[in-house]
């Protein structure tokens, strides 16, 4: 099977622990998954499993959408519940217009330093391997967009923030920053990621319901095809020729019949066969004027196309 299982990962469970049980349970070595989740949040993580591996890096640019439960009042050096007190203010005066007026200043792109406990290298060492030995580095401020973020409740000292956004924003430096700028501290108590690109928690399958459909030999219907991470991307469909050369490496030009303007597309295609397969993903490259194979998906459709021109 190749393609993407729309995954709710449950709270408690790394984001490694879900894919290790899907790859078990598939029987296939190549499973990886579309971002990674802490532990104590929940939420849709794409699992892609075969050739839907080679779509991870794709997947990675979609917008992500987060349901944020913060509380205020309270620092930790985690910026989550997983940290340790680092200091308490008085929340309790905050109105529900000051936070909003607050989150102002959130939107767009905007900088974040990265906490202490992430995945983030400093001279070879993850921050949170430098974190657990008790030493603290500078951390340098990390470009992040954030498109969206509505204070969805407030009762102090909770809220909840409905957070889209795009790769490499932290949440729990939002909730973090948000204490500051507000004079009383917060931390995170809470995520749910209830959108990755075109995933929605909705339509997400649990791992047990996962576990319950391989027992009952469905596990296949929930894979989707991996061509849905690519869904927003410009398409066209090429000739069998075209296509024949596509998949064995070749450049085409231009002014090959139906293919678009490179302004038109921001640079980058996805080229169908007139079966509807994926064959590849094509990068225009100014220096030859030519699209180029950046990653070729369909060997079995390279190796028909190559049958009926030779024939």
């Amino acid at each position: 099977m190749d393609g993407i299982i729309n995954i709710d990962k449950p709270i408690g469970k790394t984001s490694f622990a879900v894919v290790a049980a899907i790859r078990r349970l598939a029987g296939e070595r190549r499973v990886g998954h579309g971002g990674t989740l802490d532990p104590m949040a929940s939420g849709v993580l794409p699992v892609c499993i075969g050739r839907g591996t080679r779509v991870v890096e794709f997947l990675a640019e979609a917008r992500k959408t987060y349901a944020a439960e913060i509380t205020l009042g309270v620092t930790t050096d985690t910026y989550d519940t997983e940290g340790r007190i680092t200091q308490r203010g008085d929340p309790f005066g905050i109105e529900r217009e000051t936070i909003v007026e607050a989150l102002k200043s959130f939107q767009g792109r905007v900088e974040q330093r990265p906490p202490m406990y992430s995945a983030v290298k400093h001279n070879g060492r993850r921050l949170y391997e430098l974190a657990r030995m008790g030493v603290t580095v500078e951390r340098p401020l990390r470009p992040a967009n954030i498109y969206r973020i509505e204070l969805l409740n407030y009762a102090s000292p909770l809220l909840t923030l409905e957070v889209e956004c795009g790769k490499g924003t932290y949440i729990r430096s939002i909730a973090d920053d948000l204490g500051r700028a507000l004079g009383c501290g917060a931390h995170l108590t809470g995520l749910v990621r209830t959108a990755y690109g075109p995933f929605r928690i909705e339509d997400a399958v649990s791992l047990d319901g996962f576990e319950a459909a391989y027992r009952e030999g469905q596990w296949q219907e929930l894979v989707q095809p991996l061509d849905i991470a690519l869904e927003t991307w410009p398409a066209v469909t090429v000739s069998d020729e075209q296509g024949h050369f596509i998949v064995n490496g070749r450049p085409l030009s231009l002014d090959e019949d139906g293919l678009p303007q490179e302004a038109e597309t921001g640079g980058r295609l996805c080229a169908y066969s007139h079966e509807g397969c994926l064959l590849a993903v094509l990068k225009f490259r100014a220096e030859s004027g030519q699209w180029h194979p950046a990653k070729v998906f369909n060997r079995r459709q390279a190796d028909a196309v190559s049958e009926i021109l030779d024939s």
